[in-house]
């Protein structure tokens, strides 16, 4: 493979040495940097269709703006490689997603760039907002830019954000949204194309400037003249929404035209106060494959570009497909069956389901706590919702766990994907959490397969038990037997179940982790007991554990603090059982970017680590 020359690129190593180039020389650097891109993540894997889109943007606003003097805010990470790069990681962007690497997203105190860490979407408006209020409050005279996706857009938070930015008129704050995908982008053609000549006309700001100075000294002339100017811009331009809320839109512009959005981002500079620029954008832009497929191309494994990502047979072995094989069985012998997922239809598995129901099919957007809004009128409309939400953005809709689903005790199914260690998209999306805080809802049945034949059971109970009910499972492969399993065989409620039978030392293993320590426990005469349930517990069984061994190691890849090992714990004590319990899970802190198995060992939450921590004991 010829080896790749980025003359340009190789100068910079900040903004500073971006600015010193001349303009000219700029969409020539945009075309290393978007190969360079390609590149890297080619042989790292990561994101890489929204980081292509998001160029011409990058490479512009540092342009423009005087970082990290004046702030930029980018919305969840996946559009912000180019910015890494631009910012003195060009060559450390080969270990990103690694441990001790650059960090998935973008993290506070990576560089001076980075104030805040921006893992979870549509936190960009509301963060930008607070920043432009403390620079304001101390009197400083920068500028502050918030950029966000239109799947972002999509969450609540960033209209609440724009809502309250609204009455702030004096704040200098500039919103882009980096369309790439939502209906409004369609809205381009000659009428934009003129637009984009008069946003980038120096003159503009002078005719803005001065109609403002003479509109102020006549009033009802000014009140006429903004009527007016809404009225024609709500016929030609989208952007009336956000003009309502109090922000002056301009756009749409061509966001891979590098010298008219430098144009257009002095004019706003220049203007200040509340601005919205809508620029539209092409996912996977320069990369034919990931431009054709941009949904595949978002995060992309280790692949040779010249052939583009390969199918993986192993895919078929994960939980997330078993989820989605369940689901379209289902949805075939009841059509009261509502698939919902907020803006995850890929990483669920439940693109086939999509295809094969459209019907029974509901994506949200990214919007969790209406996820579970949404569902809960469907249910209570007489259908049968299933909503899979990752563990990470399952806690931004914990209200709507409790209010809208487990409190109505509504016929309802909730998956959740991504529990436990993620690995390299680090500690913004480990789904360390969801044990914690879900048993201490009242109302819940919770369940946690060891394998996909449990999963698939499972999700049949928790389906058919017209009660609010959770199905946990993590980011892994799993084992499956083959064996036919109808949607109609369930497990009794409660009920785990010994897979081996041993001395001294006993497992109450919760999830996967049960599977892979069948081999260790029958060779070590270690009595393993898959527990299946997280809620209720099955107290009979943790009876006749701690009457016939020493010590219970409970095994949950969750967090420890507030975990099931601690409720376990409790409940020996309350009876003042001889038995010890130990617990083995995620401990108190944040766990970085690292392979899931890397994470798990050095956790000792695989076989070997298991069996260390049983060894430690018998000594």
């Amino acid at each position: 493979m010829k080896e790749l020359s980025t003359p340009l690129l190789d100068r910079i190593n900040s903004p500073q040495d971006l600015r010193a180039l001349p303009e000219s020389e700029l969409p020539d650097l945009c075309t290393e940097l978007r190969d360079y891109l390609i590149d890297t993540v080619s042989k790292t894997a990561g994101h890489l269709a929204s980081g292509l889109a998001a160029v011409e943007l990058a490479v512009a606003l540092h342009y423009v703006f005087d970082t990290p003097n004046d702030k930029l805010v980018w919305d969840v990470g996946h559009q912000a490689y180019p910015h890494k790069i631009l910012t003195g990681h060009k060559r450390e962007l080969k270990t990103i997603r690694r441990r001790d690497g650059l960090h998935a997203f973008i993290w506070r105190g990576e560089t001076p760039y980075d104030l805040l860490t921006t893992g979870h979407a549509s936190t960009s408006v509301g963060s930008a907002l607070g920043l432009a209020m403390a620079s304001k409050y101390q009197g400083l005279q920068n500028r502050t830019v918030a950029v966000i996706g239109d799947g972002a857009l999509s969450g609540g938070a960033a209209y609440e954000a724009l809502n309250n930015a609204g009455a702030y008129k004096d704040l200098n704050l500039l919103v882009i949204l980096n369309d790439n995908e939502m209906s409004i982008s369609h809205n381009v053609g000659a009428v934009a194309s003129g637009l984009n000549k008069i946003l980038a006309n120096p003159h503009y700001v002078k005719l803005v400037k001065g109609g403002e100075q003479v509109l102020r000294k006549l009033p009802a002339i000014r009140d006429f003249a903004m009527r007016a100017q809404e009225h024609v811009k709500g016929m030609v331009m989208p952007g009336t929404l956000f003009e309502e809320l109090g922000f002056h839109y301009s756009g749409p512009v061509n966001g891979h035209d590098v010298r008219t959005l430098i144009a257009v981002l002095r004019n706003l500079r220049e203007l200040g106060g509340l601005q919205f620029l809508h620029v539209f954008t092409k996912k996977g832009k320069g990369y034919a494959p990931a431009e054709q497929d941009p949904t595949g191309y978002h995060g992309v494994p280790v692949f040779d570009p010249d052939l583009g990502i390969q199918e993986n047979p192993k895919q078929d072995q994960t939980f997330s497909a078993g989820f989605g094989r369940w689901i379209c069985d289902c949805a075939r012998d009841d059509p009261k069956l509502a698939g919902i997922t907020p803006a995850m239809r890929v990483g669920s598995a439940m693109n086939d389901f999509a295809k094969r129901f459209p019907k029974q099919f509901y994506d949200v957007g990214i919007a969790e706590q209406h996820a579970m809004i949404f569902a809960s009128g469907l249910a209570a409309g007489g259908l049968h919702p299933v909503v899979n939400m990752y563990s990470t953005f399952l806690q931004r809709a914990y209200d709507g766990v409790i209010h809208d689903f487990a409190l109505q005790d509504l016929p309802m199914l909730l998956a959740v994907d991504r529990a436990g260690i993620v690995g390299p998209d680090g500690a913004t999306h480990q789904g360390c959490y969801d044990i914690a805080f879900l048993r201490t809802v009242p109302n819940l049945v919770i369940m946690v397969p060891s394998d996909l034949d449990e999963q698939y059971r499972m999700l049949n109970t928790g389906y058919r038990l017209n009660h609010p009910a959770v199905v946990r499972f993590p980011r892994a492969m799993g084992y499956r037997s083959g064996d036919y399993i109808s949607t109609h065989e369930t497990i009794k409620i409660g009920q785990g179940r010994i897979l081996n039978s041993g001395k001294k030392v006993a497992i109450a293993a919760f999830g996967p982790i049960a599977h892979d320590l069948y081999e260790l426990c029958r060779e070590k005469e270690i009595t393993l007991a898959d527990m299946r349930f997280v809620k209720p517990l099955d107290l009979a069984m943790l009876d006749e554990l701690a009457k016939h061994h020493e010590v219970v190691l409970s095994v949950e890849e969750g967090a420890v603090q507030g975990g099931i090992g601690e409720e376990i714990a409790r409940y020996f004590e309350e009876r003042s059982y001889s038995c010890r319990v130990l617990t083995a899970g995620i401990p108190d802190e944040f766990e970085m970017e690292d392979s899931r198995s890397s994470i798990l060992k050095r956790l000792k939450l695989d076989p070997e680590g298991i069996l260390e921590r049983v060894r430690n004991f018998l000594v």
